[in-house]
Formats: structure tokens, C-alpha cells, sequence
């Protein structure tokens, strides 16, 4: 199922939209699709990341670098 959005935009950033649609060859449907999806998933990480911190220093990772280095 699909939905269909309407959505206001200020006059730069349409213009800069259209050019971007322009430059790609892609619709702008297509790229705001690609830029919600990304903006949710980002914000679901920053969400998940916020409750699963406390955890993470208990358990002695404070940094994103201890993260890294100990699963590497």
C-alpha cells in the first residue's frame, strides 16, 4: 500500500529540489523518499543509541571507539 503525502516547501528549497531532480535524472519523488528514509532511520539510531547508552558506560564502552575496537 502507498500513501500519498503533500508537502509544503520553501521556495529555495524546491528550487534546489528541482535542480537536484535535474542534475541526477531522478524525480524528486524518488529523492525525498530516499532523504525520509534516511532521516527516519537516523533518527530510530539516535532513539536506540539514547536508551541503550546508561548499558554501554555500565558496562565499561563510553566512547563510540571502544564500541568499535571491541568487536574488531
Amino acid at each position: 500500500m502507498r500513501s500519498v503525502l503533500s508537502v509544503s516547501l520553501p521556495d529555495k528549497m524546491a528550487a534546489e529540489l528541482d535542480g537536484l531532480a535535474r542534475e541526477t535524472g531522478r524525480n524528486k519523488s524518488d529523492i525525498v523518499k530516499e532523504s525520509l528514509g534516511e532521516f527516519l532511520w537516523e533518527n530510530r539510531f539516535r532513539r536506540i543509541k539514547k536508551r541503550l547508552s546508561p548499558k554501554a558506560k555500565a558496562a565499561g564502552f563510553i566512547t563510540d571507539d571502544d564500541i568499535f575496537k571491541a568487536i574488531s
